[in-house]
């Protein structure tokens, strides 16, 4: 009789435990990528959240991130005093190629502000540090990151800018988890992105974004969104907020 109670005992502790931890088919356990074999060729063939994450762009084209054509195609005149930078703030230029958007970055923050600029490919932080050099600019520290961590210091960071950068993340949720991590309580995250929407932008479609599939992605971390401004003539520039 005392073994029958100690099995009928044993079996509900076990029922109990597997109520608690949840089927084994919970959503928790469904990949976060999925590969399929029929796919965009500008893209890896890997979907995140139902986009195709697109090939990185490698050093060897380098010469396209300087063309003269970008000021009038991007309008970098727009967009910096759209962030609204103070002097002092520490700033992530993530992806930050040649330098482009770093140099510009570096004058409004001034000597007691900081840029990081982050590159997953040594050859542009080569290229990054010879400009910075020709141009005298000196509060701007490289920074080697990898394809899942930008390598930023934690919770020290008020703004981090992507331009025309996130849709080519191997590894988006683990990047963008890592950077919500070195954003100050209230810290902004920029996405500047060429518009999805817009058929007439003439940018390989999964080099677009449209800002409904930014929102859905960033929605699943720690980040409110704020505004999306629309005066770049391709590009939107889509802000969130760390959430306190």
């Amino acid at each position: 009789m005392k073994l029958h109670l100690f099995i009928a005992a044993f079996v509900a502790l076990a029922i109990s435990a597997r109520v608690e931890a949840g089927p084994t088919n919970s959503p928790a356990s469904t990949p976060r990528y999925e590969t399929r074999a029929e796919h965009d060729p500008n893209g890896i063939g890997t979907f995140y959240m139902g986009r195709e994450i697109a090939h990185v762009m490698g050093h060897q084209a380098a010469d396209w991130l300087e063309r003269p054509e970008r000021e009038r195609e991007e309008r970098p005149d727009l967009l910096i005093p759209a962030l609204k930078l103070k002097p002092g703030d520490a700033v992530a230029d993530i992806g930050a190629g040649t330098g482009y958007y770093t140099r510009r970055l570096a004058k409004p923050i001034g000597t007691n502000g900081v840029v990081f600029a982050v590159e997953i490919q040594s050859e542009m932080l080569d290229l990054l540090t010879n400009k910075l050099a020709g141009e005298k600019i000196f509060n701007v520290k490289p920074v080697l990151g990898t394809i899942t961590d930008p390598k930023l210091p934690q919770a020290a960071v008020d703004l981090i800018l992507m331009v025309d950068v996130y849709h080519e993340f191997d590894h988006p949720f683990e990047m963008v988890t890592a950077m919500c991590q070195s954003l100050k309580p209230g810290g902004r995250m920029v996405f500047v992105e060429f518009r999805g929407e817009d058929p007439n932008v003439p940018i390989k479609l999964v080099h677009k974004m449209t800002e409904a599939q930014v929102r859905k992605e960033m929605s699943i971390h720690p980040l409110e969104w704020v505004e999306t401004i629309s005066t770049l003539p391709q590009q939107h520039v889509i802000v969130f907020r760390k959430k306190p």
